[in-house]
């Protein structure tokens, strides 16, 4: 994530994770961390890479497609659909949304 980042660029990144960054700084971030090619939205396909190079080998392709999918429709989305920012911020700060995931380990 940070590679070609000048000065600059590299402590605005670093920003992000102070206690005085905002929360739509935060939000904005891990929007941009998500919107792999940077256009400015987020597929299902980008929240399931993103997801694959968090968990590794913990969760199977399929677990990690059934939890996404159970987020998004909680927040009344679909797998079909394609996320702006404002989508991000609407799942995220949706009140019925539970940010609590098991993964079984074996």
């Amino acid at each position: 994530m940070v590679d070609g980042l000048n000065f600059k660029e590299f402590v605005s990144f670093l920003s992000t994770f102070s206690a005085r960054a905002s929360l739509q700084q935060k939000i904005e971030f891990i929007f941009k961390v998500y919107d792999i090619d940077g256009k400015g939205k987020v597929s299902f396909k980008d929240l399931v890479e993103v997801l694959r190079d968090l968990t590794g080998s913990s969760m199977s392709e399929k677990q990690r497609e059934q939890v996404l999918t159970k987020v998004l429709e909680e927040a009344g989305y679909t797998r079909d659909s394609t996320l702006s920012l404002e989508d991000f911020v609407t799942i995220i700060g949706h009140p019925g949304l539970k940010m609590e995931v098991e993964v079984p380990i074996d």
